[in-house]
């Protein structure tokens, strides 16, 4: 028997209190087998049956959303002792059979099971966490939440230039900021789930490890033995180790645990000047704390072009974040007040920074953790980080096929969708290759970066001729009206083929603004076609449109 949350109004969250019971316990129905805090105060979770307590699913202090499943009962109306009763043991395997079988429930994988599953097959997905992966649990949905608090927060701090005056002083409630990020995660993990149930897809939650190439065990509440036609492994990445003395200490967080601190901190430093480093440096500069980043290469963002690179380091000082580039993080230290205290080098020696937390924002690598990869002859990519694939997505085994960042080519959510899709049109018969041509990528800073296709460096390492034209923000009404005239958009024009390869923007829009490019390199665009294209006024996108211009005559309003 399912004992369930009862339902909270709103979709909001309640927090597990005190847990009356211990798994193998004998209740009575009515009994209490936990206190959960909500909005409306404490509600009793309840037995509905007599039993024992086989399994307990929530922890105290940990959050649970509407008709989560707390607790597990075993229906039996004579009490016994702990001894005569025992949890239950689990029964034998159960054997299913299924044409497609999805390991991993993330963007690259739910994606997968969906669209094959509307195209005829019969699917089963096993994922040992919540689905929605990385990407909606603990990576890309949770921080652009942050980001948007932190976007607000910064707004009514500039408010006075839009001529809104707000009486009083501004407060940041860190704990609503992380309630709104749980609500709106929660959200859409409901509807992922809500999606394999629409779509018939055998939704299991267990880790799932290789018997052989078409066979795997997969162990939760029930274990089962899969025996599937295809495979496709989707299980993602997991933060990368760092050999950092003192980085367990508790100053000291990761990307994860940062997106559940209800706390501000005053002052952080942030290791790590890529992508999800800066990302964060953004959201605590704009909650109004006092920002450090240290970063080991020369420059911060080294995937975008040198240009980008220091647009966004201008704009980042200029906003009052510390950075320091070509420095290296020796050690980590707790003071005797609580505080961190980072030793790195430069060249100009040694030098400490004492800050309230530590953030460490180093890397993710494919999670290969308990697959059992080697009972499939799968091979691995070099010094073994991550399954080797094919244009089609194809291992080099029969009916496997691996997606996403466990394959470690491009660790982007978008990515791991599109390549789910191309491995299932495979696995239909369709002679189908993954294009890596004009993958856009975006880094939710303030203001935001976006790329595609080749950037000034790839074109130089490869010997290609190439034309750029910028528009700058500042020439834009709408950036203007905005408050936001910092940044520029640069196009790349193969000179042969007078085609757009590439494109990148730094700011205001830029997420949405780089679907045009990517839009436009996929399918061979040049600068005559975007031209003449009537692009609406006011918008920040007209910045594509005078870019396009400054091939020809140049732009009109630079």
């Amino acid at each position: 028997m399912e004992i369930k949350m009862s339902i909270i109004p709103g979709g909001k969250l309640g927090k597990v209190g005190k847990i009356s019971v211990k798994q193998g316990e004998f209740v009575k129905n009515g009994a209490v087998l936990a206190q959960v805090e909500t909005s409306k105060g404490n509600r009793s979770i309840k037995a509905t049956v007599d039993g024992v307590v086989q399994k307990i699913l929530f922890d105290e202090g940990a959050q649970v959303c509407s008709n989560a499943v707390m607790f597990i009962i075993e229906e039996n109306t004579v009490q016994q002792t702990a001894d005569e009763n025992p949890v239950a043991e689990k029964a034998e395997l159960q054997h299913i059979n299924t044409d497609l079988l999805v390991i991993g429930g993330g963007p690259g994988g739910y994606v997968a099971a969906i669209y094959a599953a509307k195209n005829g097959l019969k699917v089963t997905l096993a994922e040992k966490a919540e689905l929605g992966g990385t990407c909606l649990n603990v990576g890309c949905i949770p921080t652009k939440a942050l980001v948007k608090s932190a976007e607000i927060c910064r707004n009514i701090y500039e408010s006075k230039h839009f001529g809104v005056n707000i009486d009083g002083v501004a407060t940041v409630d860190m704990t609503r900021v992380i309630e709104r990020k749980n609500e709106v995660c929660s959200r859409l993990v409901d509807g992922i789930d809500y999606l394999m149930k629409k779509n018939n897809i055998n939704h299991i939650k267990g880790s799932a490890s290789f018997v052989s190439p078409t066979e795997v065990k997969i162990e939760g509440e029930t274990d089962y033995l899969v025996s599937a036609k295809d495979v496709i492994v989707a299980t993602g990445s997991k933060i990368s180790n760092i050999n950092i003395p003192g980085i367990d200490l508790p100053v000291v967080m990761n990307s994860t645990s940062a997106l559940s601190c209800n706390q501000l901190p005053k002052s952080i430093t942030i290791i790590g000047g890529g992508v999800i480093g800066m990302e964060f440096a953004f959201i605590y500069k704009n909650f109004g704390a006092e920002v450090h980043v240290i970063e080991f290469m020369d420059r911060l963002l080294t995937m975008v072009d040198p240009d980008i690179s220091q647009e966004i380091y201008d704009i980042a000082t200029e906003a009052g974040i510390k950075v320091n580039t070509s420095s290296k993080v020796v050690k980590i230290q707790s003071s005797t007040d609580g505080s961190a205290v980072v030793t790195y080098q430069n060249e100009d020696g040694e030098h400490l920074v004492v800050t309230e937390k530590v953030l460490v924002a180093i890397g993710r690598e494919p999670n290969l953790d308990g697959l059992m990869i080697d009972k499939t002859d799968a091979e691995l990519n070099e010094r073994g980080r991550g399954i080797k694939v094919d244009a089609h997505m194809r291992t080099n085994v029969e009916h496997l096929y691996a997606i996403g960042d466990v394959t470690n080519i491009i660790q982007l959510a978008h990515v791991a969708s599109h390549q789910g899709i191309v491995a299932v049109k495979n696995i239909l018969g369709k002679n189908v290759e993954m294009d890596y041509s004009a993958v856009p990528n975006v880094i939710f800073t303030s203001p935001e970066i976006a790329s595609v296709g080749k950037n000034e460096n790839e074109c130089k390492a490869n010997n290609v001729g190439y034309t750029v034209s910028r528009f700058d923000f500042a020439g834009n009404g709408k950036a203007l009206t905005m408050n936001e005239p910092r940044g520029y958009i640069k196009l790349i024009k193969e000179n042969t083929t007078q085609k757009i390869i590439g494109g990148s923007i730094i700011g205001a829009d830029a997420s949405a603004l780089i679907s045009v490019l990517t839009l436009a390199i996929q399918n061979g665009l040049g600068e005559e076609e975007i031209a003449h294209t009537i692009f609406p006024h006011p918008t920040t996108s007209e910045v594509i449109h005078e870019a396009a211009m400054g091939f020809g005559l140049g732009a009109l309003h630079q």
